[in-house]
């Protein structure tokens, strides 16, 4: 029997007690989560909803959909993980919510669930949609935690679908394979209602899904694109085009699908709107975020998979510095190790190896990490300290990048807060 809900307690208290409520971290099922969604009556939620599904690029995405969408009403998001608090994770009109709001909204989860075991996930998503139902907003962005088909989130209706792209991930629970995820992202399409694919090599499995469920979709490269043409950008979608100036910081392919998004939304795009949308995108914490400590650049980026980890590589070869790379490592343990690790080695002049265990329950600890990759390489017990031998052997015109894990940049970035942006 678990404890008393902490009722008038603070959002770690709360937090600490929904870790403890479920035996497991993660089960998947719309079972639990639909049955108190509707005794708290939070759905259909407010206005139109977005759902978004993927292996990376869903945080950009929805960041994207959310400045977007934010120029034609209120606009509500719900992400996963945080970086730094869990406010994060639920935003309204931009901002996270206040404790003690989220609060509230715990203690109505709480006194609805009657005595369903909801996993921390699901906590927490309904929380978001509590808080949503009572806000007058026009537009949700809601992206899944894992997978799609039997995620918390997928227990909302979207008017669109997005499919960002598809890799090995989380394959105990979702597959071993490209077309087992991909017919579990997919699973957040519906009949009659419009779906977008950013992934240029979609899996067939999503095609037939859409087919078998009725619902229209449109796919990256055959309906719609976004290229580049010098210092330009152009959008194309059906009969919609914008022309843009070039945005760094921003992946076309994540821009592209926002845009086509907005678009099945009925939204009207302007130019100014896609550039103040890419400038909230490229500042987002964690995602090759870019510190300048002294005389060296340190990347933090919160890849943890290897086509993360290769779209961060390739994105650092077109920007060479004239020193060393140095680069700390902190992985989960049950993420692809080896094929990040395998990413890494071409940008790797020095490897800097951090433990996990001490920074949550699902950590690899720096011995393990380094037998995993088959690496010499120093280790080091959390990322921060990682982090401090790689600048004390930096030299001006080196970089560092910090990447494998949201735990591992959250650990480090902490030590660095000071620096200069």
């Amino acid at each position: 029997m678990s404890a008393a809900a902490p009722i008038g307690g603070s959002v770690d208290d709360w937090l600490d007690w929904q870790l403890a409520l479920h035996d497991t971290e993660i089960e998947l099922g719309l079972d639990r989560v639909a049955a108190v969604a509707r005794t708290l009556e939070v759905l259909p939620p407010p206005g139109r909803s977005v759902v978004v599904a993927g292996t990376n690029g869903k945080g950009s995405c929805v960041a994207l959909i959310e400045s977007l969408l934010s120029h034609h009403g209120r606009v509500g998001s719900y992400t996963s993980p945080h970086l730094w608090r869990y406010n994060e994770r639920i935003r309204i009109d931009g901002a996270p919510v206040a404790d003690t709001d989220l609060c509230a909204a715990f203690a109505a989860v709480e006194a609805a669930r009657g005595g369903v075991a909801l996993t921390f996930f699901e906590f927490g998503t309904l929380a978001a949609l509590w808080l949503f139902a009572r806000a007058a907003l026009d537009f949700l962005v809601l992206e899944v935690g894992l997978g799609g088909r039997l995620d918390a989130v997928n227990v909302v209706d979207g008017d669109v679908a997005l499919v960002t792209n598809i890799g090995l991930d989380h394959v105990a629970w979702l597959g071993d394979d490209r077309e087992q995820i991909g017919f579990e992202k997919a699973g957040i399409f519906r009949a009659g209602r419009p779906a977008v694919c950013a992934d240029r090599d979609m899996p067939a499995s999503i095609a037939e899904r859409a087919a078998t469920q009725g619902t229209p979709l449109a796919v990256i490269g055959r309906d719609f694109d976004l290229q580049a043409q010098d210092d330009r950008w152009c959008w194309r979608d059906g009969d919609a085009a914008l022309d843009i100036p070039a945005q760094a910081g921003v992946l076309v392919e994540n821009l592209a699908a926002a845009l086509s998004v907005v678009r099945r939304l009925g939204a009207a795009v302007r130019d100014e709107h896609v550039i103040a949308a890419a400038r909230v995108q490229a500042a987002l914490p964690g995602r090759r975020e870019r510190v300048v400590d002294g005389d060296v650049a340190i990347i933090y980026d919160v890849g943890h998979n290897a086509e993360a980890i290769a779209v961060l590589v390739d994105d650092l070869a077109r920007q060479p510095v004239p020193g060393r790379t140095h680069v700390v490592l902190g992985m989960l343990a049950d993420k692809p190790v080896e094929a990040a690790g395998g990413r890494l080695r071409d940008l790797a002049d020095a490897l800097y190896i951090a433990g996990l265990d001490t920074v949550t329950d699902r950590g690899l600890p720096a011995a393990a990490l380094a037998k995993r990759l088959a690496s010499d390489a120093p280790c080091h017990p959390d990322p921060a300290t990682a982090l401090a031998a790689a600048r004390a052997a930096s030299a001006a015109g080196d970089r560092i990048v910090v990447c494998g894990s949201f735990f591992t940049v959250a650990n480090a970035r902490r030590q660095t807060l000071s620096c200069r942006t």
